[in-house]
């Protein structure tokens, strides 16, 4: 059986996100929630965040144990991205954007 959870729109550009992912994927759900802990980064606490509620789907929406649960796919995908002006010099402005991103974790038991 596979349980998943979404973060939708975070404030984080999906490159950023998913050299985090990459250390996480195909481990036991408890162990990456451990790793995630000691990376000091923005991005390991969205994905924790994540992965936190996808356990707790699993737990309380498909009464699996929380010890079971492999991660089977971490995927972060490009969201929208806000596009914003900075001032420049003689009265110009120079575009940017402030990408953002969606992650989504999917669980599977070891069955």
């Amino acid at each position: 059986m596979q349980v998943q959870a979404y973060t939708k729109y975070a404030r984080m550009s999906p490159r950023k996100v998913r050299e985090i992912t990459r250390a996480i994927q195909g481990r036991n759900a408890a162990e990456a929630v451990e790793i995630l802990r000691f990376i000091p980064r923005k991005s390991a606490r969205l994905v924790s965040k994540t992965l936190r509620s996808a356990i707790a789907n699993a737990e309380n929406n498909n009464n699996l144990s929380a010890d079971d649960l492999v991660i089977a796919s971490a995927i972060v995908e490009d969201g929208v991205a806000f596009k914003r002006f900075r001032p420049a010099s003689r009265g110009s402005a120079h575009p940017y954007k402030k990408s953002t991103s969606h992650i989504r974790i999917v669980l599977s038991d070891e069955s």
